[in-house]
């Protein structure tokens, strides 16, 4: 049975004559009387009764009638569905992002693209940038935002914003008021890390071993699985901890932390993409908005 088959089902039995029905779907008489006695003959069920010249739907064909205007419906609708997708009416699009991109950088640009695709189901996961690449990698994420790098040849990685990091302590702490600080004062500090595989904690060593600072031989007294557990243990007073400037910059600004006298450079921060999978129209969409 094909859908070619019920439109000229339907258009027949709605009508009462092949030659009506033919006119309205532009076919010939013959054509459309051969796709009804197929169809007859393929399910050896009468569909209509001949009466002299005229045919009209019996029992069978009126229950057959509700299924095939509804099936004619359901693949109207699919047809719908895809030339939605294609101008981005419909849609889902799922994002893993880290913690820092997802709390603090991430969220305008998804209230902005929200405003202009209202239809499309944006789904956010959080994790540390491993577990981002992971996700990105095995399918479960459309798209990543990380702020680290990963080395994975299946993972294309673009620049798409950056941030600053900062070194910060409580304010009671002695380099809340120093000046400068030597490798020794950070060899000596206790820190308080974010866990291996954040985005954080690796750029934050790879900074300071670009600083000449051996990062193994750091007094590492805690290690924690997000910026807020890091920035309340700082506030606790004896312990540093380098973190995004985007955690930082509004408890600073209340006095409630304070920046330690070590310039760091910006981080970036990228989107990740698998190089082979399809990438959908809300996804290019996105990263649009990102872009732009």
């Amino acid at each position: 049975m094909t859908l070619e088959q019920l439109r000229i089902f339907v258009a027949v039995a709605e009508r009462q004559h092949l030659t009506r029905a033919a006119d309205a779907l532009a076919l010939t008489p013959s054509a459309v009387s051969a796709s009804i006695r197929g169809l007859e003959e393929r399910y050896g069920t009468l569909l209509f009764d001949r009466v002299g010249r005229r045919i009209e739907v019996n029992a069978a064909g009126r229950i057959f009638l509700d299924e095939a205007r509804a099936t004619l419906a359901r693949a109207a609708g699919a047809e719908r569905a895809l030339a939605e997708l294609a101008g981005l009416q419909r849609g889902a699009l799922a994002i893993h992002a880290s913690q820092t991109i997802a709390s603090y950088w991430l969220p305008p640009l998804l209230v902005r693209f929200r405003d202009a695709y209202p239809h499309i189901d944006v789904h956010l996961d959080v994790g540390n940038t491993q577990a981002v690449a992971a996700a990105v990698r095995e399918g479960g994420a459309d798209l990543g935002l990380i702020e680290g790098t990963v080395a994975d040849e299946a993972l294309a990685l673009d620049e798409v914003g950056h941030d600053s990091m900062a070194v910060v302590v409580a304010p009671g702490h002695p380099w809340a008021n120093k000046r400068w600080l030597l490798a020794r004062d950070l060899q000596d500090a206790q820190w308080i890390m974010r866990e291996p595989g954040s985005g954080t904690r690796s750029v934050f060593e790879a900074m300071l071993a670009g600083q000449g600072i051996d990062v193994a031989a750091l007094n590492v007294a805690l290690t924690l699985p997000s910026n807020e557990a890091v920035r309340a243990a700082v506030m606790t007073g004896r312990y540093a901890a380098g973190l995004s400037e985007l955690v930082a910059a509004p408890y600073i600004a209340a006095g409630l932390l304070a920046r330690a006298p070590l310039a760091l450079p910006p981080r970036p921060f990228f989107l990740l993409r698998h190089r082979e999978r399809y990438r959908s129209k809300a996804a290019q969409a996105f990263e649009q908005v990102i872009r732009s």
